[in-house]
């Protein structure tokens, strides 16, 4: 038995992977954060969606806590 008929080549190297929330391929391991360290180099270990989305997302979710937190009573 061969060890090359039960692995492929695609089961050792990491794929591109599709961000869910722009739609764009990106790399797997340079795109991505990691999201189990358990399973480090496993793809489903990384997140579906790709960093810039992620640190748009939490950006834009801190500002809008800080707009509610500066919201005061009116002074009448």
């Amino acid at each position: 038995m061969d060890i090359g008929d039960q692995f492929s080549l695609e089961h050792l190297l990491f794929k591109e992977r599709v961000c869910r929330t722009c739609g764009k391929t990106k790399d797997l391991i340079s795109d991505f954060y990691l999201t189990r360290k358990n399973k480090r180099g496993h793809p489903s270990a990384y997140a579906y969606e790709c960093k810039e989305c992620t640190i748009m997302r939490v950006v834009a979710s801190r500002l809008a806590d800080k707009i509610l937190d500066r919201w005061e009573y009116p002074d009448w």
